[in-house]
């Protein structure tokens, strides 16, 4: 669990590096042809990791349900994050992996609800959840590199 957690840190701080170095206009820009932007992709990786490790292991989400409901699988963005919630969504962004952690740590992940994800893989445990999060994650990346190519 050390490397899934080390590149977990890792993916995170790549992504903060995003909410560093553009703008407010930049994150919130959705280039012609794309379905979102930077600051979705950077949400929806927080809220889906809460969902993927936290929900599915029975246990409460750090995030509130209106972040949940604005940045889960199938939402898109409207193009309006202020900066206050970009703030939140900083603070989330590496306080997130710090909690799982400690929670895990802690011994905390106790039961887990099988998942079928929408890309067709069956997520049995705690550790494949958390191990497919790190996909998850990178292909977002990938999604925001190809976008930082248009603003």
């Amino acid at each position: 669990m050390e490397a899934t957690f080390r590149i977990w840190e890792t993916s995170r701080n790549l992504y903060k590096n995003f909410l560093d170095n553009y703008s407010l206009e930049q994150l919130n820009t959705i280039p012609p042809g794309m379905s979102n932007n930077l600051i979705w992709n950077i949400a929806h990786v927080i809220v889906s990791q809460q969902k993927l490790v936290y929900a599915l292991s029975g246990l409460t989400m750090h995030i509130s349900d209106a972040m949940f409901e604005k940045y889960q699988n199938g939402s898109r963005p409207d193009g309006k994050t202020t900066q206050t919630e970009v703030d939140e969504i900083k603070k989330f962004l590496l306080e997130m992996v710090e909690k799982t952690k400690s929670d895990f740590e802690a011994g905390i992940f106790k039961e887990f609800h099988p998942y079928q994800t929408k890309t067709g893989f069956y997520l049995g445990t705690f550790t494949e959840a958390i191990a497919f999060n790190n996909y998850h994650e990178g292909v977002h990346l990938g999604i925001m590199m190809s976008i930082k190519k248009y603003i």
